[in-house]
């Protein structure tokens, strides 16, 4: 089936989401592993991405744990250091689909409230035709209810719509449901895909500043 709409993940497809190499750099790899050894840092951030309020989540995981208050504090004090940098490569690519008026949307795990800040911080974010922000609508990636509130917002057919995500068990949940997936792992891997499935050319999927890496 013929695509009719490209849909992004953002974490470590747009933007790097690498909180344990954040802490590895603040505080050292062996508190690090000590820290989210005593405390599932990441289930706290599920909780915002379900759409708990950002501030209060965080720091109330904090005062739980006196000793890592300043550490936890941390992931929302600092929360773009965590999520940082942009994929040059992938925001390209994003901006060439919508230079050709492909159909493009975002569904990302995010609380609602960050995904207004980042918006700001990084502007291609603005960039899609439609945003679909599990922080919204109160549910997450791979909760098979998702995709359903997806499918029944866009107007596309499942099997029209191609996804790229970095988690596995996210894209097992989309192809449960006829959609087209794509792996992502690196961007010229997500190029690639793009021009075999006849939405950019080459050349249009060609990220100028890697072109002058080769030079």
């Amino acid at each position: 089936m013929a695509v009719e709409a490209v849909i992004f993940d953002i974490g470590n497809v747009l933007i790097e989401w690498q909180p344990e190499r954040f802490y590895d750099s603040e505080i050292g790899e062996a508190r690090r592993r000590e820290m989210f050894a005593q405390i599932d840092l990441h289930d706290m951030n599920n909780d915002v991405d379900l759409g708990g309020p950002f501030r209060e989540t965080i720091y109330g995981t904090a005062d739980k744990y006196p000793k890592w208050r300043n550490e936890i504090r941390m992931w929302h004090d600092r929360w773009f250091e965590l999520a940082t940098p942009a994929i040059d490569h992938s925001v390209h690519l994003l901006r060439a689909l919508r230079a050709k008026g492909v159909t493009v949307f975002a569904l990302t795990n995010l609380g609602d409230e960050i995904f207004a800040r980042a918006q700001k911080h990084y502007t291609f974010l603005q960039d899609f035709d439609q945003f679909y922000v599990s922080g919204e609508m109160k549910l997450v990636k791979p909760d098979d209810a998702i995709y359903a509130a997806v499918e029944a917002a866009c107007g596309h057919a499942p099997d029209t719509l191609l996804f790229a995500d970095d988690r596995q068990e996210n894209l097992d949940a989309a192809s449960a449901r006829g959609w087209q997936t794509h792996h992502f792992q690196h961007p010229q891997g997500w190029a690639d895909r793009l021009v075999s499935e006849g939405l950019l050319t080459r050349e249009e999927a060609t990220w100028p500043e890697a072109e002058k890496d080769k030079t």
